[in-house]
């Protein structure tokens, strides 16, 4: 096949696990070295988020977490030449409702009924098309109002609604994302591949150190509510994790959740900050995924994830939310043992871990506590190795995490995680610094895009020939 003047061949392609709105701004990077392969590119994401419009669909409508499958969908729109329907397109999907319930309805209804503004670009065969899938969620929705429980707009991604009505229609999440790669015009070479492939909603759960257990994945990265329930201890939590009282009145409510789940997971999660979090009281140990009872469990990995991996010649581990982006990748079943096979035609030779610019609330506490380069990639290769609480917290030799990272690349950046070289080179891990660009809020550093993609091309082999100035001075093995 052909995408944008670069051919793209059966070669081993490249695979990229990440979340949502952080890798966004690495996807022109990704795009460049895997053109210059000449191979696809798969983004494996996460379907586990509880937050924002995400838990009034999955409250009301069941169904996946969608909003980082949503959100890279849409930050894969090509750029390339002036369309002023394909700017709409991205618009269109990326508006969110009305911080205000009822302003947010009422602006519901008039892109239902085709009154609003952002239809106004968008050719009428394509807006009959997207529209048709609004319509079927708006059915939905109203079919489900009840007394105790109608649906809250207020904030609603329009792009999360649409793929929603989408796999409602088909029965099917793979193609409802496919129905929106091909209205985004996401290139042929590209694939989004959530890492579960269900019409069923899946959380997580994550321990402490300090033996606090904490469920959701909305509590665990930016919590709207108290972030543990009281009392809850590892070792001696009852299986439902909450109290008798606080599940009947949750199940006198008329939605998509089952009769007994926990209340933590049935709340409303509209409202939320994605910074300024409080700190977390001690470092995550782990995180599993949990059915809706609180009960640990480990689901199968999507059948074409598996497949993206087998054939893979490279594995990127970008930046984002290590516990909550990365890791729920990286726990279900088959993906471990993909990424751990070192020997035969399917071995993926290099796995790259981006690591963060910075210290957030799920590797923190700042200071002391902070989470080293070290211990981003112990988390990676116990979470993909399927290290349980009853293997202990932190039972794996050092020498076996190189089957699942084998280079690391960091920001030379005093708010960035810690990087002890000679450790890393120790297990078998190479490490390749790079200098980066101060944040435009003058907050931290982020990623060069031409030292990044020129770092990344070193290690994963690139046989065109570069473009524009080298900046490989920026790069120390």
């Amino acid at each position: 096949m052909e995408t944008d003047g670069v051919l793209a061949t059966n070669q081993k392609g490249i695979v990229v696990f990440s979340g949502g709105t952080a890798a966004n701004s690495l996807v022109d990077v990704f795009e460049k070295v895997a053109q210059g392969n000449k191979c696809s590119l798969s983004y494996v994401i996460p379907i586990s988020d509880n937050g924002g419009s995400s838990s009034e669909l999955i409250r009301v409508l069941g169904g996946p977490g969608i909003g980082d499958v949503r959100s890279r969908l849409v930050r894969l729109i090509p750029s390339n030449g002036a369309s002023s329907e394909r700017t709409a397109i991205k618009a269109f999907f990326n508006h969110r409702l009305s911080p205000d319930p009822v302003q947010a309805r009422h602006e519901w209804l008039d892109i239902v009924e085709a009154r609003h503004e952002l239809w106004a670009s968008i050719a009428s065969p394509k807006k009959e098309l997207i529209r048709s899938f609004i319509n079927v969620l708006n059915m939905e929705i109203v079919k489900r109002a009840r007394p105790s429980s109608v649906f809250n707009f207020a904030k609603a991604s329009v792009g999360n609604m649409f793929l929603t009505g989408a796999r409602l229609f088909s029965g099917s999440f793979e193609s409802a994302i496919y129905l929106l790669s091909s209205v985004c015009a996401v290139p042929d070479h590209v694939s989004i591949l959530p890492i579960i492939n269900t019409n069923f909603t899946h959380h997580i759960a994550a321990s402490l150190d300090d033996d606090t257990i904490i469920v959701g994945q909305n509590s665990i990265s930016h919590p709207s509510v108290p972030t543990a329930l009281p009392s809850l201890c590892a070792e001696t939590a009852p299986a439902t994790l909450t109290s008798t009282h606080e599940t009947e009145l949750h199940d006198s409510i008329e939605d998509a959740n089952l009769p007994g789940s926990l209340p933590t997971l049935r709340r409303q999660n509209i409202t939320f900050s994605k910074s300024d979090d409080e700190s977390l009281p001690a470092r995550i140990s782990r995180v599993w995924y949990i059915n809706p009872y609180g009960q640990e469990i480990r689901p199968a990995a999507s059948p074409r994830v598996l497949s993206a991996l087998h054939a893979a010649k490279a594995v990127v581990y970008s930046v984002g939310s290590l516990y909550t982006s990365i890791a729920p990748s990286l726990l279900p079943r088959g993906v471990g043992e993909a990424l751990n096979s070192n020997g035969g035609s399917t071995a993926i030779r290099v796995k790259i871990l981006i690591l963060n610019g910075s210290i957030d609330r799920e590797t923190g506490p700042p200071g002391v506590a902070a989470m080293t380069a070290m211990d981003f990639v112990a988390a990676i290769a116990k979470a993909a190795g399927g290290v349980g609480k009853e293997q202990g917290a932190r039972e794996m030799p050092g020498e076996l995490y190189a089957s699942f990272v084998t280079h690391v690349v960091y920001l030379d950046s005093p708010g960035a995680p810690k990087v002890d070289r000679e450790q890393l080179a120790g297990w078998g891990i190479e490490t390749v610094k790079l200098y980066g660009r101060k944040n435009e809020d003058g907050k931290g550093v982020r990623y060069d895009a031409t030292a990044l993609t020129q770092a990344l091309e070193a290690i994963i082999g690139r046989k065109m020939e570069r473009e524009g100035p080298s900046r490989r001075n920026t790069l120390h093995h």
